[in-house]
């Protein structure tokens, strides 16, 4: 059921919250990803995208992350317009760098796959420079004066300069108390390898790359950011949807799914309905089970997403099933 403006929603682990209340119980490892109320695939109004935060905090989650990747600006600013009436204190905030945000008129509906979102595109930049900027107007766009974690986006062409440029100026901005923390965002597991080998960061976000359909961060870079004691968020734990709905949404990291992936999805949904949990609940759940993971990032765009998100998080999933879905593991 979708949970009306203002409501509690139950929790296992324990309580509600109030809205704005600066209290939370439950849900602390969950962060609210900033790309699905920001038109990722479809547009997403305004006012659903408030919907969605209102029930993200009302449910205890205080952890938000976003970039301007993310509808081009569109997530700063409508995680921002929410957040100014938060307590500053109650909540941790993430944003990113590598892409400078232009205004271009000219700029299609759909540019990176996000939809309704405003008229602007997108550089790359890992420079000490573009850092600098890209902070600044993220600053801006959320009418915040700091965030706590910034992070390099997807400088996997990039890395010479990332390194060079970039990663030098987190750390300089990180020793002068502009952020608490810093560290990378990719996809890539040998990516994020090179930097968490090379560069003195905190955190490592992995998007897809720990899920019960790719599981390559778990050979080498769990491990090593634990060794490291770097922290550990997963993102994308349904694979881009297929784990979401097999049959009706089977994309796969963005893009249509093979018949091999798409077999091996079906294959696990009939294993959990055999469990009678559904398999988003199990995919969700999943990342957790390391210990080298201290977060999962959530793609929930409205409060309907969002209400079912946390439902699939309370459901109880068996040790029985989960011996089965790590033998039809990928290998």
């Amino acid at each position: 059921m979708e949970q009306r403006y203002g409501e509690e929603l139950p929790l296992r682990s324990g309580g509600t919250t109030t809205r704005r209340s600066g209290v939370t119980q439950g849900l602390e490892h969950i962060v609210l990803g900033g790309a699905g109320y920001a038109g990722l695939f479809r547009p997403v109004r305004a006012e659903d995208a408030q919907a969605a935060l209102a029930a993200a905090w009302d449910a205890g989650i205080r952890a938000f992350d976003t970039a301007p990747h993310y509808g081009a600006g569109g997530s700063e600013e409508r995680l921002g317009a929410f957040l100014r009436e938060c307590p500053r204190a109650a909540y941790r905030l993430s944003t990113k760098v590598g892409r400078l945000l232009y205004d271009d008129p000219q700029a299609p509906d759909g540019a990176a796959d996000f939809y309704g979102m405003p008229k602007r595109s997108r550089r790359r930049d890992y420079s000490a420079d573009g850092v600098r900027r890209s902070l600044t107007d993220s600053l801006e766009r959320l009418g915040l004066d700091r965030v706590d974690l910034l992070l390099i986006h997807d400088p996997d062409d990039y890395q010479e300069e990332a390194l060079a440029g970039a990663m030098p100026e987190l750390q300089r901005m990180r020793d002068l108390g502009v952020v608490a923390e810093i560290g990378i965002g990719v996809n890539d597991v040998a990516v994020a390898l090179r930097f968490v080998r090379e560069a003195d960061i905190d955190q490592v976000m992995i998007a897809g790359r720990y899920t019960l359909l790719d599981r390559r961060a778990e050979a080498e870079l769990l491990p090593e950011c634990a060794r490291r004691g770097i922290r550990v968020q997963v993102a994308g734990v349904l694979n881009s949807g297929i784990l979401a709905d097999p049959v009706r949404r089977a994309t796969f990291d963005y893009r249509q799914a093979d018949g091999e992936v798409v077999e091996r999805a079906l294959a696990m949904d009939r294993l959990c309905a055999t469990y009678d949990v559904p398999l988003r609940a199990a995919a969700l759940q999943f990342p957790r089970r390391n210990a080298a993971v201290t977060a999962t990032v959530i793609g929930a765009g409205t409060s309907a997403e969002l209400s079912d998100t946390i439902a699939m998080l309370n459901t109880f999933v068996p040790e029985e099933l989960w011996d089965e879905l790590d033998k039809a593991a990928p290998c």
